[in-house]
C-alpha cells in the first residue's frame, strides 16, 4: 500500500484558493482521499487547509466553503463565514510602531546570516494588529479543543523570540491546540499580531519556510504530494510593480522549496510539486490577500492543476548537503526523476 505525504503551503487568501482547487484536481488524478494521506504539513494558508483535512472535512466541503455554498452535513455543517471581512481587509492595519521582536535579533546577534532572511525581516517588521480570531472559530467548529484524533499532522509555525521553525503535532513539539497552531501558523508578521501559546508567542511558519518539505525526509514515505501556491516554475511577465516584486519573492521561495524536495528525495522518497503557472498568476496578480479575486483563481486552478497532474515534466533539483560538499561543481543542478507540472 503506498505511504503517501501532502504538503500544503502558505500563500494568503488566494493561496488557499488555489490549492482547493488543486485538491480537487488532485483526488481526481489520483483517485484518493486527501484526509487519508498518512502524513500532512501545514503552513499559514496550508495549515487551516491541512488541520481541516485532518479533521475530517472533505475536499468538496472545502470547495463549498470556498463558493459561500450551503454545506448541510458534516463537519462544517451550519458554520458561516463571510471572506470579505472574516481575514480583514486586502490590507494591513497600521502596524505598531517598534520592531516586531527586538529579542529575536538580539538572540541571533552573532549568526543572523543562519536565519532565513524572512525570518530576520519578520523580528524587524513592526507587530501587526489584526485578528484571526475568525480562523480559530472556524477550526474550533470542527474540532472545539484539543488535537485532531490521529497522526501525521504537522502545523507549522515560528517561534518569534527564539527563530525557531515549530510544527506543532511532531513527536517532541510542546502542546497546542489544534485552533491555536493553526493562528500561530497563519499570524503574517507586521499583518495580525503574533499568537500567544504557552509562554511564547508565535507568527506564521512562511517566516521559516513557505512549504516546509524537508519535515516529511525519512518518514518512509513511497510518495510526497506539494502543492504550494507560492513555488512557479514557469512565471507571467507583469506591468505592475507590486505584482514584479510579488515574482521575484516568489523564485526565491520556489529556489528554497526545491532544496527542501531534494533532502526528501535524498531519503527515496518521489516527490510531486505543484504551484501556479502563468495563468494562474495573472489571476493571483500581486496581492495574495485580495479576496475579491478568489472565485477566479479557485475555477482557474481546477484547469490548470488537473493539467499539471496529466502531465508531468522532471524537476531540476538542487544537490543535497552532502552532495554539495563533494560535488565538482557543486552550483550545477541535478535532475531527479522528481515531478513537476509543464505549465505550472
Amino acid at each position: 500500500m503506498t505511504r503517501r505525504g501532502l504538503v500544503l503551503g502558505g500563500g494568503g487568501v488566494l493561496g488557499a484558493a488555489w490549492m482547493v482547487g488543486a485538491l480537487t484536481a488532485l483526488e481526481s488524478a489520483y483517485g484518493i482521499d486527501a484526509r487519508d494521506v498518512d502524513e500532512i504539513v501545514g503552513t499559514s494558508a496550508g495549515s487551516v487547509l491541512a488541520a481541516l483535512l485532518a479533521a475530517g472535512v472533505p475536499v468538496q466541503d472545502l470547495r463549498r466553503h470556498q463558493l459561500a455554498e450551503p454545506i448541510d452535513t458534516g463537519p462544517l455543517k451550519g458554520f458561516a463565514w463571510d471572506y470579505d471581512t472574516a481575514t480583514g481587509s486586502g490590507r494591513p492595519a497600521r502596524p505598531r510602531p517598534t520592531p516586531g521582536s527586538a529579542r529575536m535579533l538580539a538572540r541571533n546577534v552573532g549568526h543572523l546570516r543562519r536565519l532565513p532572511p524572512t525570518a530576520v525581516l519578520s523580528a524587524l517588521l513592526p507587530e501587526g494588529r489584526g485578528s484571526l480570531d475568525s480562523v480559530g472559530a472556524l477550526v474550533r467548529h470542527v474540532l472545539p479543543s484539543g488535537w485532531v484524533d490521529r497522526d501525521g499532522l504537522q502545523i507549522v509555525a515560528m517561534d518569534y523570540e527564539t527563530g525557531r521553525r515549530v510544527p506543532f503535532g511532531r513527536p517532541g513539539e510542546g502542546p497546542a491546540d489544534l485552533a491555536d497552531a493553526v493562528m500561530a501558523s497563519c499570524a503574517i508578521p507586521g499583518w495580525y499580531h503574533p499568537v500567544r501559546i504557552g509562554d511564547d508567542r508565535y507568527v506564521d511558519g512562511g517566516a521559516c519556510s513557505s512549504t516546509s518539505v524537508d519535515l516529511l525526509a525519512g518518514l518512509g514515505l513511497d510518495e510526497v504530494i506539494v502543492l504550494a501556491p507560492s513555488v512557479s516554475f514557469a512565471m507571467d511577465a507583469p506591468e505592475a510593480l507590486l505584482s514584479r516584486l510579488e515574482r521575484q519573492w516568489r523564485a526565491r521561495v520556489t529556489r528554497r522549496c526545491l532544496h527542501e524536495v531534494a533532502k526528501v528525495h535524498a531519503s527515496g522518497t518521489e516527490v510531486t510539486v505543484v504551484g501556479p503557472g502563468p495563468e494562474d498568476l495573472e489571476q493571483i496578480g500581486g496581492n495574495l490577500m485580495d479576496v475579491a479575486r478568489r472565485r477566479a483563481v479557485l475555477e482557474m486552478s481546477l484547469r490548470t492543476s488537473a493539467a499539471a497532474l496529466a502531465d508531468p515534466r522532471p524537476l531540476a533539483l538542487p544537490p543535497t548537503d552532502a552532495e554539495h560538499a563533494n560535488a565538482e561543481h557543486p552550483d550545477d543542478e541535478v535532475l531527479a526523476s522528481d515531478r513537476a507540472p509543464e505549465e505550472n
